[in-house]
């Protein structure tokens, strides 16, 4: 029962209080910070890789990176800033050793939500699932970049000054890029649901 206790407390502590065990040699804190946002991880990586085993691997070598500069973790931002910023750029190492010409990913689970419609009955819960199903099959035909942003400003709700962070851009940059994302997916969705996404 002890046992227990201890463990639903581990769920409790903040991504700080991790970040410090881990770095005074915590292993298990670290494992802690990995089973927190794996999932989160993997799904980013997936956005700009656009494959499920190589976002695995992303993902992976990602958190490998992380463990080995978190003692250059200052903690000048949230540590979900500081990894997914690794996870971008991990993502953008591993397309550059598929394709040497790439040099940028831009070329020139909690689904986005379309409305909150409170209380819904089981027609309501379906028609929304058949949304969130045909946004996600969206968001995945837009390029890497845009995915990109489109996922950590919707579905992980990162400000724009934690994207340009992540994403290493100017604000200027990062509010044009989200609209033009905004844009190509709201084209996407009318050619191609726009049957599912009708409200």
């Amino acid at each position: 029962m002890a046992r227990v206790r201890r463990n639903d407390m581990s769920a409790t502590l903040s991504d700080e209080t991790l970040v410090q065990q881990a770095r005074a040699g915590r292993q298990s804190a670290f494992a802690m910070l990995v089973k927190r946002y794996e999932q989160y991880a993997f799904t980013l990586a997936l956005r700009f890789v656009k494959n499920r085993e190589d976002a695995h691997e992303v993902a992976q070598d990602s958190f490998l990176r992380a463990f080995r500069y978190l003692p250059d973790f200052r903690g000048d931002a949230k540590f979900t800033t500081w990894l997914y910023k690794i996870v971008y750029s991990t993502s953008l190492n591993f397309l550059r050793k598929q394709n040497p010409e790439i040099q940028s990913l831009d070329d020139e689970n909690r689904p986005v939500r379309l409305k909150d419609e409170g209380t819904p009955d089981v027609s309501a819960n379906l028609e929304r699932h058949d949304r969130n199903v045909s946004l996600q099959k969206a968001i995945a035909m837009l390029s890497a970049d845009d995915a990109g942003i489109i996922t950590l400003f919707y579905l992980y709700e990162h400000s724009l000054e934690e994207i340009c962070e992540i994403m290493d851009l100017t604000m200027t940059n990062a509010k044009t890029k989200l609209c033009r994302a905004r844009q190509r997916l709201k084209v996407i969705l009318e050619e191609k649901f726009v049957e599912e996404i009708r409200v």
